[in-house]
């Protein structure tokens, strides 16, 4: 256990622990990781501070390990006058191999009578090859003339009257240059790094501790104007743009994580009686009839100080953006303005809106014909974002993001995509120099960053959205470290932070996985997956051990009491899954693969870790507000990886000691079910219990059951 976990934790929902201060110097829940940099080459390596099983764990592969080819050495091309400087020394030698004939033959056994062209020795002197020029300048090279190499000019350039330019010589390079060319590109990076580090508490508190592994900024990218002193953090790439990152913890431009990815695996893809476009969800989705919101909602006021303490005691938990000491005097401004103006009405009225929702269980068993709970509340909220979405403030900011919480708990995922695109750019335009952000506000911006990045993470790992750019700044900002305490009474609830802590280094380490695994530059065996999966599986590992006691949950197969504890364990299961799936494609593809021992262990891994998501399908309503959409895509695609298994003699074996006989009929049946009830949620999850419903009849065909 680490160190961490022994600490006094702050409450989970079975009183369990006890509340204590945050501490940004103590915490150490991210695992940390390493960064595949173009300029750093830096070894992959586990984290040193946590106790491995064996004790001695080292991790022993680094970048070229990781992706299947060796670093290449920095590539110094010969130009012409390189080429021609070895032609040289080419000649020369020859030179010295004739003379060195011709002084042997002149001692005896002469064979000039054979080789009237071979030059004579006048002397017994040494024979010195003639002298040739191993710089040509530009002008003789153009021309394609003997140059004689005089310099500052040569012959030919002082008779035309040129400007005569020498290229630099070439450089030939040994084995110990190379290494020692790579050494010195792996300091420049430390270097590079040391000095983000050092620019980046100009604009952020120097208490706050940055996350490691992200994005690489190169010194070009940090303009400095020589007057003020000024620096700014804006990569030389500009705001809102993708480009390939070095940072393997963020999601990959192209993958194949997505769920309906697996209706192209062998067998899988004989479930269903067409064949899928991975594009079809998000096309379902920008084809869906916008939100119908009331222009002049009625606000019931009656029950707001129910739906605030349920925001805080249930739903910030979540989100950890709302701070709960400074919410009295948010609630006062926004009860001035009547809730109809300013970002404080906003706000209020969405923490209204989320706590209504969280009192009353997942949207899936909410009556259709009734409007959804805490929608009157959101339609007041979003009368007021146009104003708030030109803004460009830490507190406009932090609407948006709620925003897009509250539309994740509806269920509509490009609604709340394009809400964090907004949010995106105004934290780009506050975090690309020092000053813009408030003292007061920095805690709150490093909030509505992380839950800007794990929204954007979640969504890029099913749907193929534009990246808003918003992962370079992962480095300058900071891991949050707890609201200060404002109010004498202690605000309106507790500053709960451990499981977005949490959250965060489980985001990046699956951002690690669709990186190294399923991203198109990945490897395509599986042995030469075989270390990168046991680092990953180590890493996820040493995410469990650095959980606080209240919030790790038992390895046990009966449901578990607390929220928090349920959705970390789902998720834990969901990364353990998708970082062993190779090997079921590989025995999928050839059912010889599993006679590889190596193979087989990974499988059952994979298939016990698919089993353990879908056995409790009840267990999934605890993420019904942040993770219902998210939720059931993964659930759509662990089945359909214990459907593929079932198929196959010995994946069926595998499952079959891992559950009692024939119960994955009914676990799967519970799981048809289950994605029926949110099919009119939204079109994506229609026609993904669709494909699920159709899959599960043609695989009970196919076995003849």
């Amino acid at each position: 256990m680490s160190t961490s976990s022994q600490e006094n934790s702050p409450n989970s929902n079975t009183g369990s622990g006890r509340h204590f201060s945050m501490s940004r110097d103590r915490f150490d829940i991210s695992i940390p990781s390493p960064r595949l940099s173009l300029v750093t080459n830096g070894d992959l390596i586990s984290p040193t501070s946590l106790k491995s099983p064996n004790g001695r764990r080292v991790a022993t592969f680094s970048r070229e390990g990781i992706l299947g080819s060796a670093q290449k050495a920095r590539n110094l091309s010969q130009s012409s006058g390189d080429r021609e400087s070895i032609t040289n020394g080419f000649q020369n030698r020859h030179n010295q191999i004739q003379n060195q004939s011709g002084h042997q033959n002149h001692n005896g056994n002469s064979d000039d009578g054979i080789n009237p062209l071979k030059r004579r020795s006048t002397d017994a002197g040494i024979d010195y090859p003639r002298r040739r020029a191993t710089i040509a300048c530009e002008i003789c090279r153009s021309r394609k003339s003997r140059c004689d190499g005089t310099k500052p000019k040569c012959k030919l350039c002082t008779e035309l009257g040129a400007e005569c330019i020498y290229r630099e010589p070439g450089i030939k390079l040994d084995a110990g240059d190379k290494l020692i060319l790579e050494h010195l590109t792996r300091i420049e990076g430390l270097l590079q790094s040391t000095l983000i580090g050092q620019t980046s508490n100009l604009a952020l508190s120097t208490g706050s501790p940055s996350i490691n592994g992200g994005t690489t900024t190169s010194g070009d990218d940090l303009m400095m104007a020589a007057s003020g002193g000024f620096v700014s953090l804006l990569p030389a790439t500009g705001l809102g743009t993708w480009v390939n990152p070095t940072n393997i913890s963020t999601m990959p431009k192209i993958h194949t994580n997505a769920a309906l990815h697996l209706l192209q695996w062998p067998l899988i893809r004989d479930l269903v009686s067409r064949p899928y476009d991975p594009q079809i969800l998000l096309q379902l989705e920008m084809a869906r009839e916008p939100l119908a919101l009331s222009k002049a909602p009625c606000l019931d006021l009656s029950n707001t100080t129910a739906y605030i303490e349920a925001f805080f005691a249930k739903a910030n938990v979540w989100y950890a953006c709302v701070n709960p000491f400074n919410w009295t005097n948010h609630y006062r401004v926004a009860l001035s303005n009547g809730f109809r103006e300013g970002p404080e009405s906003c706000i209020v009225l969405l923490v209204l809106a989320l706590g209504q929702a969280s009192c009353s269980g997942s949207i899936s068993r909410a009556v259709s014909s009734e409007d959804p709970p805490g929608l009157p509340y959101f339609a007041a909220a979003w009368a007021l974002l146009p104003s708030l979405m030109t803004r460009s403030s830490v507190l406009s900011a932090q609407c948006t993001v709620l925003a897009s919480a509250y539309l994740f708990y509806l269920v509509r995922p490009l609604e709340a995509w394009t809400l964090l695109s907004s949010t995106s750019m105004k934290l780009q335009l506050l975090l690309s120099a020092p000053g813009r952000i408030p003292a007061s506000q920095r805690e709150l911006c490093e909030r509505v960053y992380w839950n800007s990045l794990l929204f954007e993470s979640d969504l890029l790992a099913e749907l193929d959205l534009p990246h808003s750019g918003i992962v370079q700044y992962e480095e300058i900002v900071g891991l949050p470290g707890g609201f200060e305490q404002e109010d004498e009474d202690g605000g309106v609830g507790r500053d709960e932070l451990w499981y977005f802590l949490a959250e965060i280094a489980l985001r990046r380490l699956l951002n690690r996985v669709s990186q190294l695994i399923y991203s198109k530059d990945s490897m395509a065996s599986t042995s030469s997956l075989e270390p990168v999966v046991a680092e990953l599986d180590f890493q996820l590992s040493q995410w469990y051990e650095s959980l606080p006691l209240p919030l790790q949950f038992s390895y046990t197969r009966t449901p578990l009491a607390d929220p928090v504890q349920t959705v970390l364990r789902l998720r834990y299961f969901a990364c353990r899954t998708i970082i062993f799936r190779p090997y079921i494609l590989a025995v999928l593809d050839n059912e010889q693969a599993a006679m590889d021992p190596s193979v087989r262990e990974n499988c059952r891994k994979c298939l016990e870790a698919s089993v353990r998501q879908l056995e409790f399908i009840s267990a999934h309503h605890a993420g019904h507000m942040p993770y219902l959409w998210q939720g059931a895509l993964s659930i759509v695609s662990q089945t359909l990886l214990v459907m593929g298994a079932t198929m196959s003699p010995s994946l069926a074996a595998i499952i079959n000691s891992l559950v009692i006989h024939d119960t994955i009929d009914g676990i799967i049946n519970d799981v048809v079910m289950e994605i029926e009830r949110y099919a009119h949620l939204a079109p994506s999850l229609s026609l993904s219990a669709e494909i699920i419903r159709e899959a599960e009849m043609r695989r009970r065909s196919y076995l003849g059951g």
